[in-house]
């Protein structure tokens, strides 16, 4: 039987994907704070360890698919915390499972966003710290920083990094890419929206669409990444957001 090992897996698209994944009859191994296969805190040294541990017990070494769909939205205070959850909670377990993914030939799909690209400066110290994997380091530049000003530059530094590694990986045999959802149902999401100050900014976020996403739909955009019909894909980053990428920034891509 193979193994798909899914980070973020009690809610949101991560729930979704697992939904999927055992219908095509894999065996999950779910990650999240609670309830899941491993219970771990990503945002620290030691819950990342455990995942990774127990993840490659649990596998036997051999990882047929990774998701890594954890995170923790911009409407939380604390900066650090968003940072530490949704950069290095994946970008630890990314790395530390890379020898089980090579095994079998295994498939990744990172979760970033499209709000990677609003308003982020790719070269300041916050992203510069995240790249070199220096936590202690980002921790001291974000300081007090506001979840809603890291949150899109922790998704930026993950997209980076999935691109990073790109190349080697694809020389190891593992397909590796991101996604990159614009506003989607998810608790995380609606904590933003309804977010008393974020709130206004989530509004003046324009969808050509004229609605958010479904978890659903974003999850099976990421079980087509995971399919054989995706072999080719390297190092891409796929926005699915409604046409709001292409809106904000039509002449880049």
């Amino acid at each position: 039987m193979k193994t798909a090992v899914i980070t973020g897996a009690a809610s949101g698209i991560g729930a979704c994907v697992k939904t999927r994944m055992k219908a095509q009859g894999y065996k999950i191994i779910g990650i999240d704070l609670q309830g899941e296969t491993i219970n771990a805190d990503l945002s620290t040294d030691d819950g990342r360890r455990t995942a990774i541990t127990h993840a490659l017990d649990l596998s036997d070494g051999k990882i047929d698919r990774l998701i890594l769909a954890a995170g923790l939205g911009g409407h939380l205070d604390n900066g650090q915390l968003v940072a530490k959850v949704n950069y290095f909670g994946a970008v630890t377990l990314l790395d530390g499972l890379k020898d089980a993914l090579a095994a079998v030939q295994g498939r990744v799909v990172v979760i970033s966003s499209n709000s990677a690209q609003m308003r982020t400066d790719p070269d300041s110290d916050i992203v510069r710290a995240l790249l070199d994997g220096n936590e202690d380091e980002a921790m001291q530049h974000i300081g007090e920083s506001h979840g809603a000003l890291i949150y899109g530059l922790s998704k930026h530094a993950i997209a980076r990094a999935v691109r990073r590694r790109a190349a080697d990986w694809g020389q190891a045999n593992i397909t590796l890419n991101a996604i990159a959802p614009g506003m989607t149902e998810t608790p995380m999401f609606r904590g933003a929206a309804d977010h008393p100050v974020i709130g206004k900014s989530v509004d003046a976020i324009p969808i050509p669409k004229t609605r958010v996403a479904s978890p659903e739909e974003i999850a099976g955009v990421i079980e087509f990444m995971l399919s054989d019909a995706a072999d080719y894909m390297q190092g891409s980053i796929i926005y699915v957001d409604g046409g709001t990428d292409a809106q904000l920034r039509p002449d880049a891509f």
